[in-house]
């Protein structure tokens, strides 16, 4: 493989973990990409982090292993990352650099876009309004997913969001209407296990023909992690805003991303921020999260679900902290309906969705369902505090409302929350499953539901 275009260099000044410094360059231009020739003749590809005056910082995909001062040399393209794309991705699996790993050959013909896009401007963004259906009642009835939101799944270790988002990845449908729909899986950092259980779950399902995917392993380069979401989020722009596809962007895990970032930071030896993350953490998530929505006069959109597992759990990480402060609310999973048996563990109170009042209702989804939600929420918040007292005094002390909340705590926990990986409930299922749940408890005390409504729905 000869290397074309560009100055070439050899004027190493330092190699450090993923990280090479260039002296003596000219006119080399931030994110351009770069050749690296090993001694023994190989070529990896990078990009520049950083140029100061006549010195380059570059980031080497494969890591700079078997690279020396003296024997490599590096020659700057003139042009920023760019990645070929095209509809016929659809229905094939990547790398993390966008190299194809299914046995078939690279795409032919297509586009080529640099990865790194840009951020729409808010004043061409159109309002989302349209919702797309999951199957997952906890999601669909209480967190709807607007087109064009940003939507974070907020996870621990151990908890089951890779079920979770196989079973997104399945499901996620366009309710009455014939519009296309694609759905986009971004990996970084995954387990081999975990990579084969995603590829498998598509095959057997059946709709891996709609689906892109783009598998970072855990043993691939973390360098590579950095740049994974920017080739995803690059197919769902062109088949979004130029072919007029409605595209869901699914990102896992997040959490590998940021460690990646903070270890390139590292090697950098730049200050760090908090928990050692770069003191840019938040403008580099919001470049990958601010690539999705809806631009005015276009017909597609990007709709994104980034995963991310929170370090022990602590929600105010500033991988959590930063991302809520971006995304349109979040989806929490509880560690303790976990240990319940119930799957999904989708904890309600903490988790919403905040665009999703404008988007359900008469003429949207159901003229019930912003009243059902708001029921839902406003009966379950009262379960803990019975709960607590009835630990207290016992359930037989307790009046026969409050032992009907529990009741209601119950069965909202084991018939609306919890449904089985396979199954698939449309938007009628899940606001009829809310209706039963809410009939438990006596009719006087649903407020925040329509005289109408009762009448034409509650089951008590």
């Amino acid at each position: 493989m000869t290397p074309i275009g560009g100055k070439e260099y050899n004027a190493l000044a330092q190699v450090s973990g993923p990280i090479l410094t260039v002296e003596h360059v000219e006119g080399v231009g931030f994110s351009e990409v770069v050749e690296v020739r090993c001694p023994d003749g190989e070529i990896r590809r990078g990009t520049v982090l950083d140029v100061s005056e006549d010195r380059a910082v570059v980031q080497v995909f494969k890591g700079t292993s078997g690279l020396s001062t003296t024997r490599t040399k590096v020659r700057f393209l003139g042009t920023p990352l760019e990645f070929r794309v095209s509809e016929e991705m659809l229905g094939r699996i990547f790398n993390g650099i966008g190299e194809p790993i299914d046995g078939g050959p690279a795409p032919f013909g297509g586009t080529k876009k640099s990865i790194y896009g840009t951020a729409i401007n808010p004043v061409s963004r159109a309002y989302p309004y349209d919702f797309i259906q999951t199957g997952i009642s906890a999601i669909d009835g209480l967190n709807t997913l607007i087109r064009g939101q940003k939507l974070p799944i907020l996870s621990g270790s151990g908890l089951p969001h890779n079920i979770l988002a196989a079973q997104i990845l399945r499901q996620a449908t366009i309710v009455g209407k014939s519009e296309p729909f694609a759905v986009i899986f971004a990996a970084m950092g995954i387990k081999h296990d975990d990579a084969q259980f995603f590829r498998g779950d598509l095959e057997k399902a059946g709709v891996l023909a709609n689906v892109t995917m783009f598998l970072n392993q855990a043993d691939d380069p973390p360098e590579e992690r950095i740049v994974t979401p920017r080739f995803a989020l690059t197919l769902a722009e062109y088949l979004a805003f130029e072919k007029g596809m409605h595209v869901l962007v699914v990102l896992t895990d997040m959490t590998n991303y940021c460690e990646a970032l903070r270890e390139i930071a590292s090697a950098r030896e730049e200050v760090p921020s908090r928990k050692g993350y770069p003191g840019y953490l938040y403008s580099d998530l919001a470049s990958i999260y601010e690539r999705c929505g809806r631009i005015e006069g276009r017909k597609g959109s990007i709709t994104q679900i980034p995963i991310l597992t929170m370090p022990n759990d602590d929600i105010t990480h500033p991988i959590p902290d930063l991302t809520a402060y971006i995304t349109e609310g979040q989806i929490v999973l509880s560690r303790e309906l976990n240990q319940k048996g119930i799957y999904p563990p989708i904890s309600v109170l903490p988790s919403l969705s905040r665009i999703m009042k404008d988007a359900i209702g008469e003429g949207r989804t159901r003229e019930d369902h912003p009243n059902v939600a708001n029921q839902l929420y406003a009966s379950y918040s009262r379960v803990g505090s019975v709960r607590s007292l009835a630990s207290i005094v016992g359930e037989e002390e307790l009046t026969e409302l409050d032992q009907r909340i529990l009741r209601f705590g119950e069965e909202f926990e084991t018939r609306f929350v919890q449904q089985g990986s396979g199954e698939n409930h449309t938007l009628e299922q899940t606001l009829d499953i809310g209706w039963e749940t809410l009939s438990v408890l006596p009719r006087s005390v649903l407020h925040r539901l329509s005289e109408a409504q009762l009448d034409r729905y509650y089951r008590g």
